[in-house]
């Protein structure tokens, strides 16, 4: 039954992690003097988030019954005619985000448990992956530009915070201001583009804007010839290729797995990094008019899915591989936003959700079977050991390279279906990076299951790799039972250039994670498998975004798409004679050949592709560019303007020369201070002659 959604409840949603975030954040830790303890913290922080995902699924029901809410909830202030407000949009999107983002945020808490059992900002941590949800949310329920602003930066601000969880260690100092300043540049992109829609619309409420959309596309940048919906467009979605890490603003996330293994999970897979993906679908009456901002979408989204999926294939740190697959997913999504297929873009959104959790989750639970070794070249044999992680893992890995009939299969599939009936610019390079991503992802995905669950046992030996693999120092040692055989007693002081001993030792063996550990791998695995079955036909082909996405008549994907299903069933089986499923097939076929039958494969090729190699090592050299150029150029402007600027110009001619004036002027005038009053009266009778001289012409007349 259709109706109107209490906005008292919706308000609630938000509201609870925030209050549990207080009282772990701020009760929990130093700042009141540890008034409560672990317990309390995490228990106070995981009610609240059940509590917005009990609301999220009561409101997400009441959605699908009709109802919906747009208004204002607060408002803050009026500026010449324009509203400032606090404000919730609930709808198909929105509610099916809420349910998404508090569903993984609650396995992540319950994780949280085990995984963090021996840190010593326990408290701290679960105040802050709480505050992150309350950051997700008002981002997601947002009706206005501004709340829409608020949520993107404070998740960004959260995200900063997590990666740099661990302080005292200079890589993580590092990666948090890393992934902090690019974002910054995608932020700079995104508040022009809220600016010239605010400027030239006069509102910031969603639908007021989408109402005046006609007017503004008739409209360009003053100045050019620009549409200016155009150049909004771009500018909103450079926004989104600093928070969804799309080429070149990719850099700050591998970088970003530094942080605890839970928040890459959280933040890096499920819900942060598809802000972008959201927003534009979000926006799509205004992208909808605008080809240009479309194909740019598609390209970039292209080079994305593709060449970030190469850089998998080297990785040997098991977080950032499935960091890398998270990239080229993102690109996927990107791709499909660029096809207007939206419907399509959200849909992977929400598979890729619950698959990349659980394969971020069963890589924290390997990191503490290994005793906090994630070199996957250690590994090998652990399904015996760990088989809780091992099959979760596995069904993680099936839905991710998208066999069919797993959540993945039905919404990369739909992805590749819609780049091959699209026809805008871009659309042919897009078509091959979609397929040729497929083979490259079930090879990379692949070659570290087969690496880490099968094959020889490696671990419990001298290693032969060295650390040249990151190590997530800071897994808890009560979490697998055994404390570290070399007692660092603080692993804050550690960072991965010291050569302590990371790993089982000899005669040690893995063994599977706690409960608290393994049953949020089984919660996730769930959705994993069926989701997609389940949710292609009403997402997708019937009317669940019906008047909350928009595709113009000129773009055909879904439509096409649309005649063509015939059923979550058919697809499946149709799919076993289509091109992407074979790629997928032989993709893991080769891992399965190079790392199990014959691993002087890859030797071989690292042997004769050196620099091939060499360029992937150096992730395609996009780090030392922005060194070079970006980071080097300001430090060159910044001395330009230290020397120039500060030196020269405001210390030596403002501040030294005006002294030096005076000083000078001081001197001379010095010079007529003798003490004499005989040359006093001089100066004077030669003042009053020069007086009359000058005056002289008046009295003639």
């Amino acid at each position: 039954m259709a109706g109107t959604l209490n906005p008292n409840l919706l308000l609630a949603v938000p509201l609870a992690p925030l209050v549990g975030s207080a009282i772990a954040g701020l009760l929990g830790t130093k700042f009141f003097g540890n008034v409560v303890g672990r317990k309390t913290s995490h228990t106070a922080t995981i009610l609240g988030v059940l509590i917005a995902f009990i609301l999220s699924a009561m409101t997400f029901n009441e959605v699908l019954d009709g109802a919906t809410y747009n208004g204002t909830v607060y408002h803050w202030m009026t500026v010449a005619g324009i509203n400032f407000e606090v404000g919730f949009q609930i709808d198909t999107l929105s509610a099916m985000m809420m349910c998404v983002v508090t569903f993984v945020s609650l396995m992540v808490h319950i994780y949280t448990i085990g995984y963090m059992a021996e840190d010593e900002g326990y408290n701290r941590f679960f105040s802050y992956i709480s505050l992150f949800t309350f950051s997700m949310l008002m981002l997601v329920m947002a009706n206005n530009f501004l709340q829409l602003f608020f949520g993107w930066e404070a998740v960004g601000l959260v995200s900063y915070l997590l990666i740099g969880f661990w302080y005292k260690r200079p890589t993580a100092i590092i990666a948090n201001m890393k992934a902090f300043l690019v974002n910054r540049v995608g932020d700079f992109g995104f508040i022009l583009g809220i600016g010239l829609l605010l400027a030239y619309a006069g509102t910031m409420n969603y639908q007021e804007v989408f109402a005046k959309k006609d007017e503004l596309a008739l409209l360009t940048l003053p100045g050019t010839d620009w549409a200016l919906l155009t150049v909004a467009c771009i500018c909103l979605f450079i926004g989104a290729m600093g928070k969804s890490a799309q080429f070149p603003l990719h850099v700050w996330l591998p970088d970003s797995m530094e942080g605890p293994t839970p928040i890459s999970a959280l933040i890096h897979a499920a819900t942060m990094v598809t802000a972008g993906i959201f927003m534009v679908s979000r926006m799509s009456p205004l992208f909808e008019l605008s080809d240009t901002a479309l194909s740019f979408i598609l390209v970039i989204g292209s080079i994305t899915a593709l060449f970030m999926g190469f850089l998998g294939i080297i990785q040997n740190d098991i977080k950032r591989v499935v960091a890398y697959s998270t990239l080229s997913q993102l690109g996927y999504m990107t791709v499909a936003l660029g096809c207007s297929a939206y419907s399509v873009a959200v849909f992977h959104l929400m598979t890729h959700a619950f698959f990349k959790a659980l394969l971020f989750l069963g890589a924290g639970s390997v990191i503490i079977g290994m005793h906090h070794d994630q070199d996957i070249r250690n590994m090998g044999g652990l399904r015996k050991y760990m088989p809780i992680t091992w099959i979760t893992s596995l069904l993680g890995s099936l839905a991710l390279i998208g066999t069919p009939f797993f959540s993945g299969f039905y919404s990369k599939d739909s992805i590749i279906e819609a780049v091959h009936e699209t026809h805008i610019w871009g659309a042919g390079f897009a078509n091959f990076a979609v397929l040729a991503g497929v083979f490259v992802t079930a090879f990379y995905s692949f070659r570290m299951y087969f690496l880490v669950f099968h094959g020889k046992e490696r671990f419990g030996q001298a290693h032969a790799h060295g650390h040249d693999a990151h190590h997530d120092a800071h897994a808890p040692k009560a979490a697998h039972g055994a404390h570290d055989a070399h007692g660092h007693d603080d692993h804050h002081e550690e960072d991965e250039d010291d050569h302590a001993h990371h790993g089982l030792e000899p005669g040690q063996k893995p063994h599977e994670s706690p409960f608290v550990v393994w049953f949020p791998l089984v919660m996730l695995a769930i959705p994993s498998v069926i989701i997609g079955y389940l949710a292609i036909g009403p997402m997708l082909h019937g009317d669940f975004f019906k008047n909350v996405i928009f595709v113009g008549e000129n773009h055909k994907a879904m439509e096409i798409l649309g005649e063509e299903f015939h059923g979550a069933m058919a697809m499946a089986i149709h799919s076993l004679t289509t091109l992407p499923l074979w790629l997928a097939i032989a993709g893991v076929a080769s891992a399965y050949y190079c790392y199990m039958i014959n691993p002087r494969v890859p030797a071989w090729f690292f042997a004769k592709f050196t620099a091939v190699h060499t360029l992937l090592e150096n992730k395609y050299y996009m780090d030392k560019f922005n060194e070079v150029v970006f980071a080097g150029g300001a430090r060159l402007l910044g001395n330009g303007l230290w020397n120039v600027g500060d030196k020269t110009l405001i210390d030596g001619l403002l501040v030294n020369g005006s002294a030096k004036v005076v000083n000078w002027f001081s001197k001379l005038a010095r010079l007529g201070q003798t003490g004499y009053i005989y040359h006093y009266a001089f100066v004077m009778i030669l003042g009053i002659l020069g007086f009359l001289v000058y005056f002289l012409p008046f009295w003639h007349a």
